[in-house]
């Protein structure tokens, strides 16, 4: 057999996927002929096909430099060096091999996948367009463009581009999963699990569509069948944290969940994901100096129109620049108004939007951070996996998640005395609590925030109740809890608004549940989320009594009704969870809205609902009760703040150097 017919039998291998039998004649035709460019460029490919990107560099550079004048060999590197994190010099091959072959189409594509990996979505889409100019039927092109256009928030175009590549290509399963989640992302959840359905019809062992399922089963209430999706999603691909933060974060919301079984879950994640990472732990050379100015890190994918956003807001307007300097780590792709103004207030603001969690963590340690915060816990696009490399000395989350992270690494979590009494929830962690002196929280409204309506019910039986929380949190046991309010008082009405009411299966389940209780469809409002931040708080004008959820309680949507003039009813458990209503209630003096019992809860809210002046008296009130409160008193937040920072940082200094204590 001559080494052109070695080479072709070899050729076939690669192509029909049998990549040993290939690798194993092209190293044999090396054996004969060492400076064969294209066995050394397709022995790189192959490499770089199971997983050996430092091996494919190595080759593909030696193809390059026996032929240098080899466009596919540098695409092939490019794509290569971005799987091992090298984007500049990935998108450097890629230029260098559309400057070799401009009318080469995948390497129009590679170079786009390698610019959105770095965050250049602009440059990423225009060159995945010059592919489609040069490749009209590329479903691949098209593909990679719906994926940057959504990151660029431009959903519409997305769903355009997924359902192009459909057309060319109907058995394309990551383009109907992509599909999936624009449409989960547009509040169509219903058109999301049916495309995630179809991805799992022409690919079953996809672990990334059943996790999105899940996500689209949470958005209408399903909990159920989400968690079930999650379970799924993790038999197939147990090394996927992202689902297991999902899952992690959704047994919040079930009721058959105890605090147990959760806590037990959150060990499993990082004995799972983050445990293995212990290989990279390195000591820490911080100055421990006690007094010294700190540089204090916060780490989210919600510095952006955010309810963490929002919440943060305040104490980085606060915060002391002499004694702190203050780094943002963000992962936000589409910078929004709320993105600038929380930019503003940082000494410091870095994207970690294209860099692996070891990338991000060397990144953290060369800024020599004293103080990393987590402000996401499991919830979506955490890089919790960050904390687990523990590139700061000391590691604190707060804000973003009711609950421990479950890290070891992660030192402290920061709450207060109402949602996490003393003694009763810190089993349950990993971290040790720091309770702040009164609340766990720091509001401040929307500038757009229109004024309190006056009171909307005519007489005692006309009373409305409301909840905007999300539908996940609106349980079966919650609703039984609802219609026996609704009972008590024979003329009044329930308003419900959320992205799950935007499908018409939602809105017939949840009125099924309340005819099933015996309570008319005509007392129950249901509304879908609006796109305006001023017309959703509208939605108070008509509301009486706001009703938090149980066991998720709300903390944003509690927030914006009170500051609308609506009091809110709470039921008080036993963690966190499901006592922040309790900590922002007894923070603005409104500690008697809390109920301990189902049966208090039902008689609290029926009980205010029949006593119309003082409804009168706490519409026209409670803002400036708010005001008042240290709810809203940022000054006195970022103070509390401040001081458990130093606080933290000081044990670390004494425990580094014992002569300080």
């Amino acid at each position: 057999m001559t080494i052109q017919q070695a080479f072709q039998i070899a050729l076939q291998h690669h192509q029909s996927g049998r990549l040993a039998e290939a690798e194993a004649i092209y190293r044999q035709i090396l054996a004969a002929e060492p400076r064969h460019a294209d066995v050394l460029h397709l022995l790189g490919a192959v490499a770089h096909q199971t997983g050996r990107n430092d091996v494919a560099v190595e080759l593909i550079r030696q193809a390059i430099v026996l032929k240098p004048n080899y466009p596919e060999a540098y695409s092939n590197l490019g794509i290569a060096l971005k799987d091992r994190g090298q984007l500049d010099e990935a998108i450097a091959a890629h230029r260098q091999a559309i400057a070799l072959q401009p009318n080469l189409p995948e390497a129009h594509t590679n170079l786009g996948v390698a610019l959105h990996q770095q965050g250049q979505l602009d440059e990423a889409i225009a060159a995945y367009h010059q592919a489609i100019a040069l490749k009209p039927n590329y479903p691949e092109a098209y593909y990679n463009l719906g994926v940057a256009l959504k990151d660029r928030g431009q959903l519409d175009e997305a769903i355009a581009a997924w359902r192009q590549a459909i057309a060319l290509n109907p058995n394309y399963a990551e383009a109907h999963y992509n599909l999936g989640n624009a449409l989960k992302d547009q509040g169509h959840p219903d058109e999301a699990i049916a495309a995630y359905r179809q991805a799992l019809a022409l690919k079953p062992n996809f672990p990334e569509a059943h996790d999105n399922l899940g996500n689209a089963q949470k958005d209408k209430g399903q909990v159920d069948e989400a968690i079930a999706a999650w379970r799924q999603a993790l038999a197939l691909k147990p090394n996927f944290p992202e689902a297991h933060s999902n899952l992690v974060l959704t047994l919040h919301y079930h009721p058959g969940y105890d605090a147990k079984a959760i806590a037990g879950e959150h060990e499993r994640w990082n004995r799972q994901h983050a445990e293995p990472l212990g290989q990279f732990l390195q000591p820490h050379h911080n100055d421990p100096s006690p007094e010294r100015r700190l540089r204090i890190g916060y780490v989210s994918p919600d510095f952006r129109e955010h309810p963490v956003g929002r919440f943060l807001l305040p104490l980085l307007a606060r915060h002391g620049h002499q004694s702190f300097e203050i780094f943002c780590y963000t992962q936000v792709l589409a910078r929004d108004e709320l993105t600038g103004q929380l930019s503003a207030h940082a000494d410091h603001w870095r994207s970690l939007v294209g860099l692996s969690d070891q990338q991000a963590a060397e990144l953290i340690r060369r800024d020599r951070i004293d103080i990393l915060v987590d402000l996401a816990g499991h919830t979506a696009n955490n890089r919790l996996l960050i904390f687990a490399h523990k590139p700061a000395p000391v590691q604190v989350t707060w804000l973003g998640y009711p609950d421990t992270t479950g890290l070891k690494t992660m030192d402290y979590r920061l709450t207060d005395a109402f949602a996490d009494p003393p003694g009763a929830t810190d089993h349950l962690h990993s971290e040790k609590l720091i309770r702040l002196p009164d609340c766990a929280w720091c509001f401040r409204p929307s500038d757009q925030v229109p004024p309190v309506s006056a009171r909307p019910a005519l007489a005692p039986g006309c009373i409305t109740f409301g909840c905007c929380n999300t539908l996940a949190k609106i349980t079966a046991p919650l609703l039984t809890l609802w219609s026996d309010i609704l009972r008590a008082l024979p003329g009044s009405r329930l308003a419900l608004k959320n992205m799950g009411m935007r499908t018409s299966s939602t809105q017939e389940w949840i009125r099924h549940r309340f005819e099933e209780a015996g309570i008319a469809k005509e007392r129950i409002e249901l509304a879908a989320d609006v796109p305006k931040f001023d017309d959703h708080l509208a939605f108070y004008d008509r509301v009486d009594i706001a009703l938090d959820t149980f066991p998720y309680h709300g903390t944003a949507t509690t927030c914006e009704a009170l500051w609308m003039g609506v009091p809110v009813v709470t039921l008080a458990g036993k963690t966190h969870v499901s006592r922040v209503g309790v900590s922002i209630l007894s923070n603005i003096g409104l500690g008697e809205l809390v109920a301990n019992s189902e049966g208090e809860y039902v008689r609290m809210a029926a009980e205010l609902a029949r006593n119309l002046p003082r409804l009168s008296g706490q519409r026209v009130s409670l803002r400036q009760r708010m005001r008042a409160s240290p709810l809203m008193d940022a000054a006195r937040f970022t103070g509390n703040m401040e001081a458990a920072y130093r606080t933290m940082w000081q044990r670390w200094c004494m425990e580094k150097n014992p002569s300080l204590r």
